[in-house]
């Protein structure tokens, strides 16, 4: 079990003494493409971080420690530091600049799943927001430390719910607590011979809980998943009681109440335990390289994967300016090379596809890699062989190792996702795009905005922005704020034009306090009321994660522990 309470300030992804600069000819392609005028801009220190004093009153703090033991309740300026919010670009611009932060009062670690029932009796009790904690890494506001209408707001830290209960080889599933960092799950499983095999980009730091709050998607999605599609059951400590759900591997006994659960972002009742569906440790795999000219004609390529049954485990296709980027980061000999082998193959607008196997045994993967290939071919792909897809595989967890490098020299660099059925794709792609270039373009600042498509189904496919420009060194959070309130908008009115809700406001991402003034527009009001009413009954004095998910609730509050 994880000892103490962390004191890091997470400032950036890259632990300290880590970082990782820019090679020269990346900065020097930034410069010519964007515009940047690269600068040092280091994270400022701890010490000029606004903190206020814990508003936590003694009786509170005491009956905490009554609960968890005195060392598990910490009002340490650190501490709470290191909770403050999660880990989009605006989260580690504000710790990077000193801006205004929303500081739990203080950061509680209950051993157990019963202390965290106490814990909330406890809060209940004080009138104590309480916002969930695991691995932090959330980009859409999910762990801000709101306390809306409350005295004080608790940053219920899970890092000690670290255990795997129990493993069913027969059925192939296993119970982990929430707190299991995805890491630490994969190396648990594997000592039984099993894999979740759920990994996301956030799959260094993310935990179990934090997955199943979210509605997670991880990058070999087509072949384990999503991570609702892992889960068989959950326990759940609310301020009405302890809930388990998951009986049976399926069940018509009324709606599947897992369902509201799974995506509750905290707002319902606080995670404690999964029960996830498990496979074996593949023994064979295999990643490839790609790539199609255009845009157009790579999408038609993985829907057909898609509707043909084609898809590999791993299917990733980077638009035109994605692929672009990847090739002008990589640079050196053999990037020169490649772009010389594609001009003479007469590929004009190259589109990277990414496509990786992980099975069983070798007999499998001959016969699924058959099966992708075999759909691929028709749209003459370029092949670029095991070494692109390696290269892949190997740098798959490291954007936001490079975000914290164009952190470093200047730049603004953020994500957003949405998803939509095939005969929309390349509307809302235009659209979203568009909102995105037209607000964050200046007569000196020119935005590289790139796509890809990572999850892809029967029916329609992800799209993952990412826009990358030069930083306003006057307002730089209202740069973004205002880039991606266009995007929402985008999607908003592409609905509105399609005559319903055809693109959603997140894929994966969540909703958190981002994404909440566009939810009621995507389930609309009927939708809103339920999700008030679920909230009203697991949670009725209002403590669980205020402002987040809900639409309507905590208007009145709402606000930082800073102000």
């Amino acid at each position: 079990m994880t000892e103490g309470i962390d004191h890091t300030l997470r400032d950036r992804w890259t632990p300290s003494g880590e970082a990782t600069a820019l090679p020269g000819h990346a900065t020097r392609w930034l410069r010519a493409r964007t515009g940047l005028d690269p600068a040092d801009t280091p994270a400022a220190p701890a010490s000029v971080l606004a903190v206020a004093d814990s508003a936590l009153s003694e009786p509170a703090r005491a009956a905490l420690a009554e609960v968890v033991g005195e060392p598990n309740v910490s009002t340490d300026r650190q501490a709470r530091l290191g909770r403050a919010g999660g880990l989009s670009y605006l989260d580690l611009l504000r710790r990077r600049s000193g801006a205004e932060l929303a500081v739990p009062d203080a950061v509680v670690l209950p051993n157990s799943p019963a202390e965290v029932q106490g814990v909330l009796e406890v809060c209940v009790e004080h009138d104590l927001a309480v916002v969930p904690f695991g691995g932090g890494t959330s980009v859409v506001g999910g762990v801000t430390a709101l306390r809306g209408d409350k005295r004080a707001a608790v940053a219920l830290d899970l890092a000690h719910l670290d255990q795997l209960v129990s493993v069913d080889p027969v059925s192939r599933i296993a119970v982990l607590q929430a707190g299991v960092r995805a890491p630490e799950a994969e190396r648990l499983l594997a000592a039984h011979g099993f894999t979740l095999g759920h990994f996301p980009q956030s799959f260094e730091r993310a935990t179990i809980g934090g997955f199943a709050a979210t509605r997670s998607a991880g990058q070999a999605s087509s072949g384990y998943g999503r991570f609702e599609d892992m889960v068989e059951g959950i326990r759940m400590a609310t301020p009405s009681g302890e809930w388990r759900l998951g009986a049976a591997p399926a069940s018509a006994a009324g709606p599947d109440l897992r369902q509201l659960v799974v995506g509750s972002e905290g707002a319902f009742g606080v995670i404690t335990e999964v029960t996830v569906r498990v496979r074996p440790v593949p023994t064979a795999r295999r990643y490839e390289g790609f790539v199609l000219d255009g845009w157009e004609r790579g999408v038609a390529a993985v829907r057909a994967m898609a509707q043909y049954r084609g898809l590999a485990d791993v299917t990733r296709l980077s638009d035109v300016d994605e692929t672009e980027v990847s090739l002008a980061l990589s640079g050196g000999l053999r990037t020169a090379a490649l772009r010389a082998y594609l001009r003479a193959r007469r590929v004009r607008r190259p589109c990277l596809l990414i496509l990786g196997w992980e099975v069983e045994d070798g007999r499998e993967l001959a016969w699924k890699r058959m099966a992708s290939l075999r759909v691929l071919r028709e749209f003459d792909p370029v092949t670029l062989g095991r070494t692109a897809g390696e290269s892949w595989r190997h740098k798959r967890f490291a954007g936001p190792r490079q975000r914290d490098a164009l952190l470093d020299i200047g730049v603004c660099v953020e994500t957003l996702e949405t998803a939509t059925h095939w005969s929309q794709i390349a509307a809302l792609w235009s659209s979203v795009r568009g909102a995105l270039v037209g607000s964050l373009t200046t007569e000196n600042r020119c935005p590289v905005v790139m796509c890809h498509i990572s999850h892809a189904y029967e029916t329609g496919a992800s799209l993952y922005f990412t826009a990358i420009v030069p930083r306003d060194p006057v307002d730089p959070v209202g740069q973004w704020q205002q880039a991606k309130a266009a995007a929402c908008n985008a999607i908003a009115a592409h609905n509105t034009a399609w005559g319903g809700p055809t693109g959603t406001i997140t894929h994966h991402h969540a909703v958190g306090t981002d994404h909440r003034p566009w939810l009621e527009g995507e389930i609309g009001a009927v939708g809103a009321e339920v999700l008030a009413a679920v909230k009203e009954r697991l949670d009725p004095t209002g403590i669980l994660n205020p402002g987040k998910l809900v639409p309507g609730c905590d208007q009145n509050g709402g606000r930082a522990n800073s102000t």
